[in-house]
């Protein structure tokens, strides 16, 4: 038995909705305020997981059960039932747009990783679709996923992006094996893996080689008024955005931009651009479709090695040894990872003996992480 704790994880940042909140009109004001405040309710609310490791399920072939709810602008979950496997289209875009987006984030996991839902025994994954009013955020709640409408000022509809949806689902991905925590360096690894496997599913969908890949998390998001792109960029961290509202984004791209603050539970969305730009570069370096073998390396680290209280150095660790499991000791690939991962600052040594893989334990207590508020590291 194995207690999994469940984290309210939305795409959007506190930080941008806090700012939003104190720096716009009143339209804007109130749907940021309202954000953030059904965020910590969620949060408050959230319960543990119990799986069972007991008696191993059932070997089946993955097969998708999807069901989408309409809050009708309420802040009570689920909602009513309106779509589900083999039901007629809806005349609502953000109830089919919640549909497709699960529906092929279950495909991609299932056909490269042959992985049948989050838990990877068939959980039916469950969507709400006009939570609240004007609601500018999408979030896996350790339940399900939930989509805000957007205030139409700064933030469209959030069914609307595919990456978004892959990123929250990958959230209870994460919950069902690696457990990890959601602060500082083990959270910003959280939202990393989010962020990869969201992106991955998006060029999975549209077929794409990792360098005709924009690489932007959120593009679809944010309204034409707004001066940015995404929400995130994992070839550029820091680019995202420059607006006089949402402010600049603080990503950092290299370990010594590091940003150590107590907001945002130590920085997660911030310095998660770390990890990001180092997949980038990998994906990159490597060439062809960044789901075959960086996608792989990435899915093993995270399904089979990762202690729950993992942060960068572990993770780093933990993928270049996978990719000289995978692809030879010394070999192109783990260079190349190694090879990113230096160039964001982290720096790990090859190992090209033999490793026996080291599996991770079934529990293992999370330690919090504290950090002080907004100070960079300095630069070396």
């Amino acid at each position: 038995m194995r207690t999994i704790t469940q984290h309210v994880c939305g795409v959007i940042p506190p930080h941008i909705l806090t700012r939003v909140a104190e720096r716009t009109d009143h339209t804007a004001h109130e749907a940021a305020r309202t954000t953030l405040e059904q965020m910590r309710e969620l949060a408050t609310d959230r319960a543990r997981t119990f799986l069972d490791r007991g008696a191993a399920a059932k070997a089946e072939p993955p097969k998708k059960r999807r069901s989408v709810y309409d809050a009708h602008h309420a802040f009570k979950l689920p909602g009513k039932l309106v779509t589900s496997e083999h039901k007629p289209r809806s005349a609502d875009a953000e109830i089919n747009e919640a549909y497709d987006g699960t529906g092929a984030t279950f495909d991609f996991f299932a056909a490269v990783f042959g992985r049948n839902s989050i838990d990877n025994r068939g959980l039916r994954i469950d969507s709400t679709v006009h939570y609240g009013v004007q609601f500018d955020n999408a979030m896996w709640t350790g339940h399900q996923l939930v989509f805000g409408d957007g205030d139409g000022r700064l933030f469209k509809r959030f069914t609307s992006s595919l990456d978004v949806i892959g990123h929250e689902l990958t959230h209870g991905v994460t919950q069902y094996t690696a457990a990890l925590g959601y602060t500082g360096q083990n959270g910003a690894l959280n939202e990393h893996i989010s962020d990869a496997f969201g992106i991955m599913v998006k060029q999975y969908t549209l077929g794409q080689a990792a360098s005709a890949s924009d690489w932007l998390i959120g593009a679809t998001l944010l309204t034409p008024g707004v001066h940015g792109k995404a929400i995130r960029s994992m070839a550029a961290p820091g680019t995202a955005y420059d607006d006089p509202v949402l402010g600049r984004d603080p990503q950092p791209a290299h370990m010594r931009d590091y940003v150590n603050t107590s907001d945002d539970h130590g920085g997660v969305h911030i310095n998660s651009g770390i990890p990001n730009h180092a997949f980038y570069l990998a994906a990159i370096a490597l060439g062809g479709r960044t789901w075959e073998v960086l996608g792989r390396i990435w899915y093993v680290t995270l399904t089979s090695r990762l202690r729950p209280d993992a942060d960068f150095g572990a993770f780093v660790r933990a993928t270049v040894d996978i990719a000289g499991e995978l692809y030879g000791n010394g070999g192109r690939v783990q260079r190349v990872v190694a090879d990113a991962w230096g160039a964001v600052g982290i720096g790990v040594r090859l190992f090209t003996g033999v490793r026996n893989p080291v599996p991770r334990p079934a529990t293992r207590a999370v330690r919090p992480h504290k950090a002080a508020k907004w100070r960079r590291r300095p630069a070396h």
